[in-house]
């Protein structure tokens, strides 16, 4: 009976939008089992967090304290707005409070339960779609690579290896069961308890925490037997990639052909649609649609243009078909869309107002590089 008065009251809070204080465990711990607190401000939505600074080559750009790139942030997902494929140079770590998701990883859908860890790199497309009737809570952990490379130490960039040896059967997912999620959210909260790292003890703080953190990584993944070419390797198809997410992003409101997206990597058609799919884990046609839309979401909620004009803007010459597209992607009109946006107070889910450069992910190329070096 306790359990199920648990279990009611932290439904009952995601439903309010508010996070509980609280932090549980996985349902396998046991009822005794101490529960760690989590602040008291609400669950950040993660649409609203990381949708508007997705630029056109699917990058997310996390505006880090230069002096102390680690934040440790607390996210609600649900089903009502989807975080559209993407990746970042820096490193994440993602540990399910409550709910029941799916990580799509490129082409991959890994199951994702209470109490489980995720652990993704920088060269990997990817995102966390909800399950469960809540919205799934989530403790993220997001760091810049070279803020463990940069202290000098020979053995440093060791600590990220099992970042750098994520290839097409890389096991993102450590389960509940292992002990280390746990571990590793316990450490998560002393990082976010030292936020912002304002002093040299509270840096040296948080990089002894997040060494900790990788630490158990490195011991999970220790028999894994992937290589550091894996990430070259797909750092490399993104570069063939680039001079058309370029393009993309400068012309939102220009035609873009199959045929032309092509020629603009140098590549066949047929050579072209199988080498997108396998780097960014949709089709040309469906990651292209998805980034139309997203800007069309922010012109909805930011202006009062009319839908004739809003879906010219952003590539789509039939007003039909844009309507199609977007209650396919979001499950609504962009009427109604609109509708509810301005109706919620203080959301802002396209809070954006331009496309952002697109980045080349130099950090973690000097991470693998030093990694490379120490080998």
């Amino acid at each position: 009976m306790a359990r199920s008065k648990k279990s009611s009251r932290s439904n009952t809070d995601m439903k309010n939008g508010t996070a509980s204080h609280w932090l549980r465990p996985h349902d396998d711990a046991s009822e005794e089992s101490p529960r760690l607190q989590a602040p008291s401000q609400s669950f950040k939505d993660t649409f609203s967090l990381v949708e508007p600074q997705i630029n056109a080559e699917g990058v997310h750009i996390w505006p880090f304290n230069k002096a102390c790139p680690v934040d440790v942030l607390f996210m609600n997902t649900h089903d009502r707005q989807r975080v559209r494929m993407n990746r970042h140079g820096y490193f994440e770590i993602l540990y399910l409070c409550s709910g029941y998701g799916v990580c799509h990883i490129q082409d991959r859908l890994l199951p994702f339960h209470e109490g489980d860890l995720a652990v993704i790199g920088s060269t990997l497309y990817h995102r966390i779609e909800c399950q469960s009737e809540a919205p799934l809570t989530i403790a993220a952990l997001f760091f810049e690579p070279e803020f463990i490379c940069c202290d000098g130490a020979n053995d440093s960039a060791g600590y990220l290896t099992p970042f750098l040896l994520q290839d097409g059967e890389f096991p993102h997912v450590v389960p509940a069961k292992a002990g280390i999620p746990r571990q590793a959210l316990d450490l998560m909260l002393r990082i976010q308890s030292e936020s912002p790292a304002a002093t040299p003890r509270a840096r040296l703080a948080v990089k002894t925490y997040l060494k900790m953190v990788l630490m158990l990584l490195v011991n999970q993944y220790a028999a894994y037997a992937g290589t550091v070419e894996t990430y070259r390797r797909q750092e490399r198809a993104l570069d063939r990639l680039r001079p058309l997410f370029r393009f993309i992003g400068s012309n939102l409101g220009s035609t873009v052909q199959v045929r032309q997206a092509a020629r603009m990597c140098a590549m066949s058609e047929s050579y072209f649609m199988n080498f997108f799919k396998q780097v960014t884990g949709l089709s040309f046609v469906a990651y292209l649609n998805h980034f139309r839309i997203e800007q069309a979401q922010r012109l909805l909620a930011q202006s009062d243009e009319s839908m004739v004009s809003i879906s010219q803007q952003v590539g789509f010459c039939d007003q039909s078909y844009f309507g199609t597209v977007f209650r396919k992607i979001c499950g609504m009109t962009p009427a109604a869309y609109r509708r509810q946006v301005r109706s919620q107070p203080g959301a802002n889910p396209g809070c954006s107002s331009h496309i952002r450069p697109v980045i080349d992910g130099q950090a973690p190329a000097r991470a693998m590089s030093l990694h490379a070096g120490n080998r």
